[in-house]
């Protein structure tokens, strides 16, 4: 799974991506200072099996805290987008195009108001904050519809002379943007397309992508620079209609900084911190560590955590599962207890598992065995939150 962090330059994304992935950026106060993508792990809370089953799980991809599986998100933090992205401003095309894989999206937003369209710092409340949310939206939908459009000349062929589903054509187009045909048809029933794509102009087809888009590539927004934000402005973005969560990135960033540094204790998501007694701390940083206190406590946390749990948890509906070799003592071919931890679509099945596991799993599939119940369960079984599953194939 692959959540993309977005916005238009130097509001803080590259900023929330180091503090979700603690993976070294270059974080900079001008526009642009991300130029090639970068990609980092993060990680999302879900109740780990252990503490059911009574075993001392040996995590293999992620980390177990008293019972809570830290479960692996990759994040990919793209350069700043502005304005005609879609028609290659700003090098816009080149950052849309890394953002091709991406299951969702968390938007960037300084909610301060300090920051101008093209990402140049000015005074707080200067500037809409909603006008960002707005924007975005448009350039990847426009983004989008270019793609159709470049091939529509052939969907009107083939609907015609072969007289091919629509979601079926757009499908091909829409492929490379890890966008499902199901997707596809349920917006084309939003939209009600006109059954001959000649008729498709812009308008229309920039309707089908919004919806595309929607159930593609969901939007979660994080409100950045919160601390300093109006509280007319906070509101101002959660009327957009997409989830918004007040987030401190830099508070996050510093707060984890001063965790490895032995300084304070504090873990991801908490509302709140606790200094060292061993801690040697000069007046400046008493002063900036009781600042973030307040703020953490009056917005309940930083955000960044939450911003990408209900992406991946409320937006995506991922549940986690765990394979494992010996459903008897829950352990892989190495003798690892409970050691992956997968988010899969709700829903997914226990042959959808296996793939996800492994192509060859998949192809191969014999039956499954829950390892909770004991019980064989079949292809189709389907997968509940928690669940422990053998995968058996053919060998």
């Amino acid at each position: 799974m692959q959540i993309g962090i977005v916005g238009k330059p130097n509001v803080g994304k590259s900023t929330l991506f180091g503090a979700a992935t603690m993976a070294p950026v270059e974080i900079a106060n001008y526009p642009f200072t991300t130029i090639a993508p970068n990609k980092g792990m993060a990680y999302v809370r879900t109740p780990c099996p252990c503490k059911e089953l009574g075993v001392q799980c040996t995590p293999h991809n992620s980390a177990c805290v008293n019972g809570t599986r830290m479960a692996p998100v990759e994040l990919l933090d793209v350069a700043g987008l502005v304005p005609g992205a879609w028609e290659g401003k700003g090098l816009g095309n080149k950052f849309l195009d890394d953002l091709r894989q991406a299951d969702a999206f968390v938007n960037v937003v300084d909610a301060s108001g300090s920051t101008d369209p093209e990402g140049n710092s000015g005074n707080i409340g200067q500037f809409d904050p909603l006008e960002d949310v707005t924007f975005l939206r448009r350039e990847i939908e426009t983004w989008m519809r270019e793609i159709v459009k470049n091939g529509l000349s052939k969907i009107a062929r083939q609907a015609k002379i072969v007289g091919g589903k629509p979601e079926t054509i757009l499908h091909e187009r829409l492929a490379g943007l890890n966008v499902t045909e199901g997707q596809i048809k349920e917006a084309i029933r939003r939209v009600d397309l006109p059954a001959d794509p000649t008729l498709w102009d812009d308008d229309i087809l920039l309707a089908l992508c919004k919806e595309i888009r929607l159930l593609s590539k969901p939007m979660i927004i994080a409100m950045n620079k919160a601390d300093i934000a109006s509280e007319e402005n906070l509101d101002r973005v959660r009327s957009s209609g997409d989830p918004a969560v007040p987030t401190l990135a830099e508070t996050e960033l510093a707060l984890k900084k001063a965790a490895t540094a032995g300084l304070v204790e504090y873990t991801a998501g908490d509302a709140s911190f606790r200094i060292k007694e061993t801690a040697a701390l000069n007046d400046g940083q008493k002063k900036a560590l009781g600042y973030m206190a307040e703020k953490l406590s009056h917005f309940g946390g930083t955000g960044v955590q939450q911003c990408l749990e209900d992406a991946v948890f409320r937006m995506l509906d991922r549940i986690a599962v765990y394979p494992v070799e010996d459903e008897t003592k829950y352990t892989d071919h190495f003798g690892r207890v409970l050691p992956d931890c997968i988010l899969m679509p709700r829903g997914s099945t226990a042959r959808d598992m296996a793939y996800k596991v492994h192509t060859e799993l998949g192809e191969k599939f014999i039956r499954a065995v829950n390892a909770k119940t004991k019980r064989t369960v079949g292809a189709e079984y389907v997968l509940q939150e928690g669940d422990v599953i053998r995968i058996v194939a053919d060998r």
